[in-house]
């Protein structure tokens, strides 16, 4: 029995597996962002993914990862379930330089109130960004969170004490999604609304 057709086949089935797979993965200024990633055992699907702009320069691209996908903000903020920020730096950066730009879009998207109830865990994810200093180019930072907690790992490693402030999270998310957004384009890109 002559079986090369059928090897035949099943190498062409593979070969175009291999092909569709690869393509899986979303390419944003050269960082690729996989379709899904698992936080604390759930595993989530990319909402979207775009570059931060600031003065015509590429500062970082950034991923959305969520239980389900949604284009409306709302929905994403009130979404149960783990959560994932996957920044990647297009560009050297002081640690300082990324916490005080977090602190200006936290105060755009809050009232006084708000803030002065999150400076608990703002002062600690302040704190532990800090002792990183420096984030040069292709630096990845993951801000991750689940039932509750926030935790920041900044190049493989983890930064700082969890952080158990259910708000803290959504109110992170609001820096990019919210209706003050860091910016505009990058929001609709989290959003899945390609400009």
């Amino acid at each position: 029995m002559n079986h090369r057709p059928l090897l035949a086949a099943l190498a062409f089935t593979a070969a175009t597996a291999h092909v569709s797979f690869a393509a899986a993965a979303t390419n944003v200024a050269g960082v690729p962002f996989d379709d899904a990633a698992n936080v604390a055992g759930q595993t989530l699907v990319l909402n979207g993914a775009g570059v931060r702009t600031r003065l015509l320069f590429k500062v970082y691209a950034m991923g959305l990862y969520v239980p389900q996908r949604a284009n409306d903000a709302g929905t994403l903020q009130s979404q149960s379930g783990s959560k994932r920020i996957r920044i990647v730096t297009l560009r050297d950066l002081s640690a300082e330089q990324f916490v005080e730009a977090l602190v200006e879009g936290l105060k755009k998207n809050h009232t006084a109130e708000a803030l002065a109830a999150l400076k608990p865990a703002m002062g600690a994810f302040r704190k532990a960004m800090l002792e990183v200093k420096d984030a040069p180019t292709n630096t990845e930072v993951l801000i991750e969170s689940w039932n509750g907690i926030t935790r920041l790992t900044v190049a493989g490693k983890r930064r700082g004490e969890d952080i158990a402030d259910e708000r803290f999270f959504p109110a992170l998310l609001r820096i990019w999604i919210g209706d003050v957004p860091a910016d505009t384009e990058l929001k609709q890109n989290l959003l899945g609304k390609p400009s």
